[in-house]
């Protein structure tokens, strides 16, 4: 028995050494995917956080950091820390040059050498039990094509009043103490911070090429993650909630005023057109279409009526409100969109 046992612990320590040196060839089983623009100065706590991550002797994993086109000192925090990185794990460094979550998530699941990818973002730190959560969890639960943390917000100043009635559109998410399914009729679906992906269901669901591609320095169109989670349960893959998956999401006081939260808003409601479509049978869109936008001016009315003038001294009642209007312009942003991509496609 001990010699089982000897001859055991060999093995998983050469699989270890192995999967140090050639990562992208040993078979391993997990990955943390961190896609990252200019978060150079945000790095540093989360590749921390992942160094302290506790029942992770058994495991062979790795941590890949997919830098989306940064222009700060991201190249050279990662190379400081691959110096000094002294954990099992290794901890890699790959260059995504088009910009946009979507492209960024996308490299990651190409190159992750592991059937599950957890994607974190530069801004949420995992508590230490995150990992070994996420991987029981995918083990206990086959069929979890997605799997969604537990996120709670570390705020740098106090948010608005009223706060948790737009809490979720900053990837917050709480949603009890026990672990559930998103079924596909209640049309919710979590954030992608701190989600984990089976690598087969991502490549096997979501296309190349997403109508939505995340926002960057120049765009807050929303929506990607939304897109990618819905095409893997379209699939037939389902989504789970783990609230064992803690996660804390860094929000400085920048992303608390109205106007980075009504910009946020806005992309979010713009998105919202295809993301609703996404979920709907081609035949059906047409008539549901138009229920979504009685809905949307239904919705914007009721607001108005509600607040009134208060609207001009409510953050969040504003916020709301652009949301709404946001959702109702969405179709028409949507396909004016399109038509400019087909031209620019046209000319090339």
């Amino acid at each position: 028995m001990v010699n089982v046992l000897e001859h055991s612990e060999r093995l998983v320590g050469l699989r270890h050494l192995f999967s140090r040196l050639f990562p992208e060839k040993i078979g391993l089983d997990f990955s943390v995917a961190i896609p990252t623009y200019n978060g150079g100065n945000r790095l540093a706590k989360v590749l921390d956080c992942l160094q302290w991550q506790l029942n992770t002797s058994d495991l062979s994993w790795e941590v890949i950091v997919i830098d989306n086109n940064s222009t700060d000192d991201t190249p050279d925090v990662v190379k400081h820390y691959q110096q000094t990185w002294n954990r099992q794990a290794p901890l890699r460094y790959v260059f995504e040059p088009q910009q946009g979550a979507a492209y960024a998530r996308q490299k990651a699941i190409h190159v992750a050498a592991s059937p599950l990818v957890g994607f974190l973002d530069d801004d949420t730190l995992p508590g230490m039990t995150w990992l070994i959560s996420a991987y029981q969890f995918a083990h206990r639960h086959p069929q979890a094509g997605v799997i969604a943390s537990r996120i709670r917000g570390n705020f740098e100043t106090n948010p608005p009043k009223n706060f948790e009635r737009i809490a979720a559109l900053l990837a917050l998410t709480e949603r009890g103490s026990k672990p559930l399914m998103y079924a596909p009729s209640q049309k919710v679906i979590p954030p992608s911070a701190g989600m984990v992906v089976q690598r087969r269901a991502w490549l096997d669901s979501v296309p190349t090429e997403l109508v939505l591609t995340g926002r960057t320095s120049t765009s807050m169109l929303a929506g990607e993650d939304t897109e990618s989670i819905l095409h893997i349960q379209r699939a037939g893959w389902q989504v789970w909630y783990n609230p064992q998956m803690r996660l804390q999401h860094q929000i400085p006081s920048t992303r608390l005023t109205r106007q980075y939260l009504q910009k946020l808003c806005r992309g979010i409601g713009l998105s919202r057109y295809r993301t609703r479509m996404l979920s709907i049978a081609k035949w059906q869109r047409p008539p549901m279409l138009l229920l979504y936008m009685a809905n949307d001016i239904r919705k914007i009315l009721a607001h108005c009526l509600h607040y009134r003038q208060d609207i001009i001294r409510d953050d969040v009642a504003a916020c709301e409100l652009t949301l709404y209007t946001a959702s109702l312009l969405s179709p028409c942003f949507m396909a004016k969109r399109s038509i400019k991509q087909q031209l620019q496609k046209s000319r090339l």
